[in-house]
């Protein structure tokens, strides 16, 4: 009996212990600041990428969710591209990232070339333009800042300039030669989320730039890249995926109309993507059973480029603080920033579907 009664002693004792340790968790979405002032707001929308569309899409269908967006009145516009300076750092270790480098980083030879600039001096040179920009740039400053974008690798900023210049004065200069006018004209005849809405939002609330915010520095393909890849395809082949699909089969057939396209970004931004993508793909693809162990070597990768473009988002804000951020990133990172975002003290997560449904 004597040692029935510790066993149950100790049971009790564990689990107080246990209730204790419970209560005292700490929740850094639960303290929110500051008292005073005005809190980092954040707005993530999610959208498929618009590359995938028919060449029949009329980008201008997409009017009336610009101007939804332009109504929240961001003070930033994040997007899911990776940055020149990160590019520049993969470019460094190519035995790790050289499929990486080649997916998601810009050649940069044509605007080294006429600037004289390596991506570090480039941004370094931008930053110092924009810290001392006027109120009524010239031109030719603005020629000579997207050039300096061009080359420190951040060409939908480049762009945002271009866009900023009138028609008659988007031309070569000293600064911004023919070459890389030909890139920024590529650029701007390109269809996706990036130059139709991002780009198109920036020159209407006359910012002066994006703010590129992936991250794939967490990229590993393991002993056989092209392994992985069929692992990967292995597990997405999967009942979930299919349903996932039919989800979105009807809308994107039928964006030819403001209301169409504004639906699909309401069922983009809908509370049932986040759990159809990880059933058909994160959840999936943790399961992979390959000895090798490519699904969690995937799923390793997501979870960490999540976590790190919620940093890459907070981080922009520290420089402003109180400011409006607009996130543009691709439906299935959606769910993953608000619920990162929202962990940290001095940021708010605005409800994307009611900016959409004003």
């Amino acid at each position: 009996m004597w040692g029935r009664g510790v066993l149950t002693g100790s049971m009790l004792a564990l689990a107080m212990l246990a209730q204790t340790a419970q209560a005292q968790r700490f929740d850094p979405g639960a303290h929110k600041g500051p008292q005073q002032g005005v809190q980092n707001e954040v707005a993530v929308l999610g959208t498929m990428h618009l590359a995938s569309l028919p060449e029949t899409f009329d980008s201008s269908s997409l009017a009336p969710l610009i101007d939804r967006l332009a109504a929240w009145q961001p003070q930033a516009i994040a997007i899911e591209v990776v940055s020149g300076q990160q590019c520049d750092t993969m470019r460094r270790y190519p035995a790790r990232y050289a499929l990486t480098v080649n997916d998601y980083c810009p050649d940069l030879s044509a605007a080294a070339k006429a600037t004289g600039l390596d991506v570090a001096a480039a941004n370094a040179a931008a930053d110092k333009m924009l810290a001392a920009w006027p109120a009524q740039p010239t031109p030719a400053q603005r020629r000579e800042l997207a050039a300096k974008f061009l080359a420190g690798g951040e060409p939908e900023s480049a762009l945002v300039q271009w866009l900023r210049l009138p028609a008659a004065e988007r031309r070569a200069d000293a600064s911004l030669n023919q070459e890389l006018v030909a890139i920024l004209e590529e650029q701007r005849s390109s269809r996706n989320e990036t130059t139709l809405i991002a780009a198109q939002l920036a020159v209407r609330l006359g910012h002066e730039r994006l703010w590129p915010t992936d991250d794939h520095s967490a990229d590993r393909y393991g002993p056989n890249p092209k392994a992985y890849v069929a692992a990967i395809r292995k597990a997405w082949d999967n009942p979930a995926s299919k349903r996932r699909a039919a989800m979105y089969s009807g809308l994107e057939a039928q964006l030819d109309t403001p209301e169409n396209a504004l639906a699909m970004y309401r069922r983009d931004n809908g509370p049932d993507v986040a759990p159809a993508a990880f059933e058909s793909d994160y959840g999936a693809t943790l399961e992979e059973p390959s000895p090798e162990g490519y699904g969690r070597m995937y799923v390793t990768a997501w979870e960490t480029r999540n976590l790190r473009m919620a940093a890459n988002i907070r981080d922009l804000m520290g420089a402003s603080p109180g400011m409006r951020t607009l996130v543009l990133v691709g439906a299935s990172h959606k769910a993953y920033l608000d619920a990162y975002l929202q962990q940290m003290h001095d940021v708010r997560i605005v409800d994307v579907q009611q900016t959409l449904l004003k």
